[in-house]
């Protein structure tokens, strides 16, 4: 069709820049090109008599025509293809550092289902960290809105707007609506919810003028911060023609929107971003830019007061944007109502609790789900959340913030859904733990990726006892799983314990209450597995360590000359950990987090409530009870809310005197655990006193849409707006450990017992 290679050749490189010109034209004119474009050719090439072809003949030139106009689509189609190659480069490559959000979110959401990996958190003022496919990567640091009136009017949502607020909607689903105003111009609402069948986040925008008489010709934009593959860095991202694509390694991020964006551009973080170049004159200048192996920041001006923003994912740009416009094309409405239905089934299968709970109870659930992966099943980690992820660098992709696992954590969140009746979720956290966590001399990692990789290494001994209990309460006395895993983890405890490297707040070697009182009852759910498999020799040698451990807690770890209850007719009480097995030597422990050097027998945490939980000392124990006086003397705050413990005094890990976030390198004060407060109110429970006291606290601690932190503020004066007394900090919200210990508190108060409680050790050391 086209003849000889030659003649092409030579026609292109005399008439190669008329094409060009041309080509142009086509791009700008698409509509318009018909016969007019034909006649532009004729008059162009055969007007001009230098012309050396002569394709002046009738004939000739038709089919001239015919083969120029193909020609010129298929330099369209070449060139609309390869144009995010085409872009020119952004200036300021690579950005400024990139850093997380706050962890203190008020929103979680995901769809119920494993088919829609997409996970999304809410800070308060926005849009922040969305995953996928698993959650352990997040994807996106978050999402701002830009108003202006396209010349010297520009406001940024995120600073500007005075009035921020969060709704949760729909009090059987993960549902949100975020309102934000100046206060004297206009408001913005963002509602969200995740396509229930694909990979994709859709945001609704509502703009509205506070007036009804401003008729300010308003433009509002979009502003996407990315953060693909667990890194702020490294990020490449461009126009795909209406949409935005962000990519790095095997994963995508394309977002578009409905109506189109009117006009996208990508640029470098506090270089060359959209917000950066409005504020020096109102406007945008720099369209079409494309950003390359960075910290890159993307804008999109929206469509219209109204629109519909999806964020899609994949594995290649095409996928990711055939996501994101196939849940356009099905309609936010549709899709929001199809996610929240799944939802109001998950809720109607939870046991009824008290009224008076029932909202922070149903998220605490719903939370709990939707911490557990969709890939790894079982495997659920810490919080949907980066602690203090805004003072930290997000430049390295091997930072794991809380978005990892925990046996310990997994272990307590199991035990919930246990409590619930979810025998299958637990179970699934155990295989977890077994088939993908569990090491192969016996023992688990501290911490690790969803994959199993460990992330730090340090070796924590009730890590390893946890997932035998939990192996009794599920009942899996198969031989297989007993050669497997119970044998070896038990075997591991038998040989490095009862000391520990760390303890569970993760910091101090030595003998702890709380460690050992996992160990022994990790061993006695291990003796009887292996007596119901007839391996009465394992079964004895466990059952001896159990009884001469629980012996030796109150010998090791009990100490009766402490400073804290100097001057009582009756002394002694638990510590948190020492160094030998001497309670009385006075070692000078160096507490983590810039704390300094103390006496160990100053130091305290209520850790020695494990004991009474797990069922090998009664609630009655007069060491408990003397060790609880200490405790409350000590390190208790009643705050607006109810009581709250510290983790122990002295403690570092929190936010600076400032009200900063913590900082590895500067010690922090340590603030208020909320889960102590479930822990204290167990405790009553065993005691056959009423915990609603702390059922309620926990429930005052929990932030306007239900989400329970780690942390919460533990004074009346703040030097930090945010932190408000009895409220979530920077640290983690929610946090999986504080939403599980909450519900099994309810249910408690409930069944009037301690649920997790493993019979098995309960009537081992307690024969009544």
């Amino acid at each position: 069709m086209w003849g000889p290679q030659w003649f092409w050749a030579v026609w292109w490189l005399d008439y190669g820049f008329i094409f060009t010109d041309f080509f142009k034209t086509f791009t700008a004119e698409a509509q318009r090109i018909g016969r007019g474009f034909a006649e532009k050719i004729e008059k162009t090439l055969c007007g001009n008599s230098a012309n050396p072809l002569r394709l002046c003949g009738e004939k000739t030139k038709r089919k001239f025509m015919l083969k120029t106009t193909f020609f010129l689509l298929l330099m369209a189609f070449i060139l609309s293809e390869s144009a995010p190659c085409l872009a020119q480069e952004a200036p300021g490559k690579p950005g400024a550092t990139a850093t997380w959000t706050s962890g203190h979110k008020l929103g979680v959401g995901t769809a119920v289902n494993v088919r829609s990996k997409v996970w999304y958190t809410l800070g308060e003022k926005g849009l922040t960290e969305v995953y996928y496919p698993r959650l352990d990567t997040p994807n996106l640091r978050n999402l701002d809105f830009i108003i202006t009136d396209g010349k010297s009017y520009y406001r940024l949502d995120s600073k500007h707007a005075v009035k921020h607020e969060t709704t949760w909607t729909d009090k059987s689903a993960l549902s949100y609506t975020q309102l934000s105003s100046d206060g004297a111009r206009w408001e913005l609402q963002k509602t969200y919810t995740t396509d229930p069948n694909r990979n994709t986040l859709l945001v609704q925008v509502s703009f509205r003028p506070l007036s009804k008489t401003d008729k300010t010709p308003y433009r509002i934009y979009a502003l996407i911060d990315p953060a693909i593959a667990n890194s702020g860095m490294h990020d490449t991202g461009y126009s795909e023609g209406t949409a935005l694509i962000a990519q790095e390694g095997n994963i995508t991020l394309a977002v578009t929107a409905k109506p189109p964006f009117v006009n996208t551009s990508t640029g470098f973080a506090g270089v060359s971003d959209g917000w950066t170049d409005i504020t020096e004159d109102g406007t945008f200048d720099h369209w079409k830019k494309r950003a390359s192996d960075g910290n890159i920041v993307q804008l999109a001006q929206l469509g219209g007061f109204d629109s519909v923003l999806a964020f899609g994912f994949g594995e290649a740009p095409q996928s990711a944007l055939e996501q994101a416009q196939s849940s356009l094309k099905d309609g936010v409405l549709a899709l929001k109502k199809a996610n929240e239905d799944e939802w109001h089934g998950f809720v109607k299968r939870l046991p009824v609790v008290n009224p008076a709970y029932r909202d922070t109870y149903t998220m605490a659930a719903m939370v709990l789900l939707a911490h557990e992966d969709k890939t790894y099943r079982g495997a659920s980690i810490a919080s949907i959340s980066v602690p203090w992820g805004d003072a930290g660098n997000a430049d390295d992709a091997n930072f794991g913030g809380y978005h990892l696992v925990w046996s310990r954590d997994l272990y307590q969140v199991a035990c919930t859904w246990l409590a619930l009746g979810d025998k299958e979720a637990a179970g699934r956290a155990l295989d977890y733990l077994f088939n993908v966590q569990q090491k192969a001399d016996g023992s688990f990692p501290q911490n690790s990726w969803l994959d199993g990789r460990p992330f730090w290494n340090t070796t924590q001994m009730d890590e390893a006892a946890y997932p035998l209990i939990l192996a009794w309460q599920l009942e899996r006395f198969d031989d297989n799983t007993w050669r497997k895993h119970v044998r070896p983890a038990a075997e591991y405890i038998l040989k490095k314990g009862p000391a520990t490297e760390q303890e569970r707040w993760e910091e101090e070697e030595g003998l702890s209450p709380s460690t050992i009182a996992a160990e022994i009852a990790g061993l006695v759910c291990a003796a009887d597995i292996a007596r119901k498999l007839g391996k009465n020799d394992d079964a004895n040698r466990y059952l001896k360590a159990a009884n001469d451990w629980a012996n030796g807690v109150e010998e090791w770890c009990y100490t009766t000359t402490g400073p804290l209850d100097a001057g009582d007719r009756e002394r002694g009480y638990y510590y948190r950990i020492g160094n030998n097995k001497n309670p009385n030597d006075g070692f000078q422990i160096e507490i983590n987090n810039g704390a300094g050097k103390f006496d160990e027998r100053a130091i305290v945490d209520a850790g020695f409530l494990e004991l009474v939980r797990l069922g090998i000392k009664s609630a009655d124990d007069p060491k408990i009870v003397r060790s609880l006086a200490v405790i409350d003397k000590t390190i208790k705050v009643e705050t607006p809310g109810g009581p709250c413990w510290y983790r122990y005094n002295h403690d570092g890990y929190g936010e600076r005197l400032d009200g900063s976030g913590w900082d590895p390198t500067v010690r922090g004060t340590g603030r208020l655990w909320t889960l102590l407060t479930g822990e204290r109110g167990e405790y009553a429970i065993a005691k056959g006193e009423d915990a609603n006291l702390h059922a309620k606290a926990m429930q005052g601690f929990a932030g306007p849409t239900g989400l329970i932190s780690e942390q919460v503020w533990d004074r009346t004066w703040t030097p930090d707006i945010r932190w408000k007394f009895g409220k979530g900090t920077g640290s983690a919200t929610p946090l999986a450990w504080s939403e599980a210990q909450f519900i099994r508190l309810v249910l408690g108060i409930e069944q009037k017992r301690i649920v997790e409680m493993p019979e098995v050790v309960r009537s081992h050391f307690q024969k009544k």
